[in-house]
Order: C-alpha cells, then sequence, then structure tokens
C-alpha cells in the first residue's frame, strides 16, 4: 500500500516498509501479515507443484492422474493466494485505512488477484482437459 507520512510517499508491503526512499524491514510482527506470508508462500510452492505435475503428465504413462493432479494443485495455490490477499485486504482496509487518509493499494496487490484468477483458471482448465477414455465408436467415426 502506498500513503502520505509527513508529506512523504511511502509505501508498506508484507517484508519492509519504505519513508522518504529509505527501506527497512518490519521490527514488529504483526499476526495478519505473517498470515498473508504463510498463505503467500504457500500458494507459491504449490503453484511450484502444479506447473510440474502439468509439465510431467505428457511424459508419463499415468497422464489423466497426473493432469487431474495438476488442477487440484493449482486450485489450491489459487485458493491459498486467495486467502491472503482477503486476510491483507481486510485488515489493510479496516485499520490502515483508518490511519492513513490518502493511501492505496500498489502494483503489486493488484498483480497478485490477477495471479488468483490465472492460477484457479489454470486449475479449472487442467481439470477440464482430463480426457475420458474414448469409445471405439468415436475412434471410428473420428478416423472415417
Amino acid at each position: 500500500m502506498q500513503y502520505r507520512y509527513s508529506e512523504n510517499l511511502s509505501n508498506q508491503g508484507l517484508w519492509r516498509f519504505c519513508v522518504s526512499g529509505k527501506c527497512h524491514p518490519h521490527t514488529v510482527s504483526i499476526a495478519f501479515w505473517d498470515a498473508t506470508r504463510a498463505f503467500m508462500l504457500l500458494s507459491i510452492l504449490s503453484c511450484f507443484a502444479g506447473i510440474i505435475l502439468g509439465l510431467t503428465a505428457f511424459s508419463s504413462n499415468s497422464r489423466a492422474s497426473r493432469t487431474r493432479s495438476a488442477g487440484i494443485t493449482l486450485l489450491i495455490a489459487g485458493l491459498l493466494a486467495l486467502l491472503g490477499l482477503s486476510v491483507y485486504t481486510g485488515v489493510t482496509v479496516n485499520f490502515f485505512g483508518k490511519r492513513y487518509a490518502n493511501w492505496r493499494f500498489s502494483w503489486s496487490y493488484i498483480l497478485g488477484w490477477i495471479a488468483v484468477i490465472l492460477t484457479l483458471s489454470a486449475g479449472i482448465f487442467h481439470i477440464c482437459a482430463v480426457s475420458k477414455r474414448p469409445s471405439p465408436e468415436s475412434s471410428n467415426v473420428a478416423s472415417g
């Protein structure tokens, strides 16, 4: 989030805050920052696992199960990111929004919501891509 502090443009994120161009790590551990950090890190790890599962699905014999697993893993990643951003949004609006008069969310926050949408979409597409066993009639019609 960006805000004005002593007539200087300042910003604050999950890992550090910057005032007058000088950045400092957070020295106080606030529960909502820790929760948001944990949800976002778990989301990144599960997203990475979903991508690896999706890429290795084409090189193995268990293509359907790996594709389904990739989709479920990506859905979990999207839900974890959604949870992290929801916690951050709720606390920021209710606490910091009342403390600072002129504030706004920054570009990384917007990218987080875009990532939630894309990750959930990727999970849904992977689950929908799981092919069912083709029947003999459909393979004859397709080849004829």
